[in-house]
């Protein structure tokens, strides 16, 4: 098993990130640091560790949704001691983390599992896992500001992929806007609004794929489905 591999199915990291734990120098095995992508490691005898703590493979897979507030940090700790999306799901034994990342401010939908290999599937960009956010914004886009999300924005050295976007509610000095998009960079919707002068004053992500929250309240967590589960496996 490759080292970047047992890291995801330990729990400790989505394989995304074990790469860059590996990276860092903040991996060892058999007490060697080690920083080679390749290497492979025999979870029967080898002994692997991050930060100087043992880590072994999860036994349980852990599935769940959270309706994540504003206010949280999408982490499992903050070096500030700011609320944690792991505040809210404190009852569950399996240490799970969150699949990719919702902004701060940012509220809805959140998958957390101990599944490394699901995690990369939901967040590596090649899979083009739709996730759908509505969105508030100040004034009302003309329809060349929303032709630019459907071709692609500069948000500072790197350009969006096409983007689905449609107006819902119309006010006097603000609008309500669905938008679908397939990357996850950081506050990415929130600088593609305000590259068109439009930014974001509430967002809220409701689905990700064909999963939705549907009446799941905010702060809270439920255990996904069999069929929810297999639907991502299949995305």
């Amino acid at each position: 098993m490759r080292l970047q591999k047992y890291i995801a199915h330990s729990g400790v990291a989505s394989r995304r990130k074990a790469e860059e734990l590996i990276k860092l120098g903040r991996v060892k095995v058999n007490g060697k640091v080690i920083i080679d992508m390749g290497v492979v490691v025999d979870p029967t005898s080898d002994v692997i560790s991050v930060d100087n703590k043992v880590i072994q493979l999860e036994r349980n897979k852990v599935y769940i949704m959270l309706n994540k507030p504003e206010g949280y940090i999408t982490t499992l700790s903050d070096e500030f001691n700011r609320p944690t999306v792991a505040d809210l799901v404190k009852d569950i034994n399996e240490r799970i983390y969150p699949v990719g990342r919702l902004d701060y401010d940012t509220s809805g939908l959140l998958i957390m599992t101990n599944d490394g290999d699901l995690s990369y599937q939901l967040t590596h960009p090649k899979h083009e896992v739709k996730k759908t956010y509505i969105a508030k914004i100040k004034g009302i886009p003309n329809n060349k500001e929303l032709h630019m999300f459907k071709t692609g924005i500069d948000i500072g050295g790197y350009i969006t992929a096409p983007a689905q976007i449609e107006v819902l509610k119309k006010e006097r000095e603000a609008c309500l806007v669905k938008v679908i998009i397939h990357e996850g960079k950081n506050r990415q919707i929130r600088k593609m609004f305000d590259k068109i002068n439009h930014p974001v004053t509430k967002l809220k992500r409701i689905a990700i794929g064909k999963i939705t929250m549907d009446n799941l309240q905010k702060g809270k967590w439920r255990y996904l489905t069999d069929s929810e589960i297999k639907y991502l496996k299949s995305c």
